[in-house]
């Protein structure tokens, strides 16, 4: 299923083709369980596309189909011109390299330093000197923010940080895309908001595609440009995010369409100002470009 197909207005192939893919899964009881069915996406360079459903959807099994975490069982997944299900071990390895991954729970090697863990998929290659290995690890620190963390353990960071040494280790081998599995559900509102405009840099400077799959409204409404939308294994909707308000088929899309459209309130009603009063009674003005990035959002879940 389509559902929604889109042109990119730059005309190009996508970097992200999925062809019809489906994936079971056995179950206790002897029955199956179809997590993805048959379900077709593209997702084109430099998006920030946005993968959300309730839970058992069959989102995160999605995201693991775009670099064969999990293999289809019918179907064509293409990344880059390449249909990934034909590859050797070998070169899938080697394609892997264009597929950065962040996980909900940072996964990282807890007796190893920033350095090392961001390091880790530069060394495993081989490819690299101990000079660019350590210089491509203070370049991607510093895209995150982490520099003076660069000698500290896992142990000695906040979630937030965690995760974003994630991003910089999965940022080490210079990834096309960066593929995010629920990369906020572990964090607090104020974390996510920071890691948020993480991702959102990155995408500006380096312009690395980023999918993101998630359950939180409020997420898609603030990063995202593209979302999809998965019920039952399958995709129902797609669309733009800031598109002008349609007739969504389902109350997830119609729900970030209520969201984008308060944002777009909020900032009418603000006009060009945001007044708040001083400490001495008089109002200090802010531009509006001063004010955070789509500010208002609220944090709707779904999980």
């Amino acid at each position: 299923m389509t559902a929604d197909s889109h042109i990119h207005p730059s005309g190009t192939s996508p970097v992200i083709r999925l062809e019809s893919v489906q994936k079971s899964f056995s179950l206790p009881n002897g029955e199956r369980f179809d997590a993805v069915r048959s379900l077709s996406l593209d997702i084109h360079a430099g998006d920030i596309f946005g993968l959300i459903g309730k839970s058992g959807a069959g989102k995160s099994t999605l995201l693991r189909l775009v670099n064969l975490l999990e293999r289809p069982d019918a179907g064509r997944v293409i990344v880059g011109g390449r249909d990934l299900t034909t590859l050797s071990r070998r070169e899938l390895r080697d394609i892997r390299q264009s597929l950065g991954m962040i996980f909900q729970q940072f996964n990282l090697i807890q007796n190893a330093t920033v350095e090392d863990n961001v390091a880790f998929p530069l060394k495993i290659h081989g490819r690299h000197s101990r000079a660019d290995i350590q210089a491509r690890v203070r370049e991607c620190l510093k895209l995150v923010g982490l520099e003076e963390k660069i000698h500290s353990y896992p142990a000695q960071l906040s979630g937030g940080q965690k995760q974003r040494v994630a991003i910089a280790r999965a940022l080490a081998p210079r990834p096309q895309v960066l593929l995010c599995d629920e990369p906020t559900s572990a964090l607090d509102s104020e974390t996510t908001r920071e890691l948020l405009q993480t991702l959102r840099d990155i995408n500006r400077k380096i312009g690395v595609t980023i999918v993101i799959v998630t359950h939180e409204l409020s997420v898609v409404e603030a990063l995202c440009r593209r979302v999809a939308i998965l019920e039952h294994g399958e995709l129902i909707e797609q669309f733009d995010v800031d598109a002008p308000a349609s007739n969504r088929l389902t109350a997830l899309g119609r729900e970030i369409d209520a969201l984008v459209r308060r944002r777009e309130r909020d900032v009418r009603d603000a006009g060009h100002t945001h007044v708040a009063a001083s400490s001495a009674g008089a109002p200090v003005v802010f531009p509006v470009s001063d004010m955070p990035h789509r500010a208002g959002s609220q944090g709707v879940a779904y999980a």
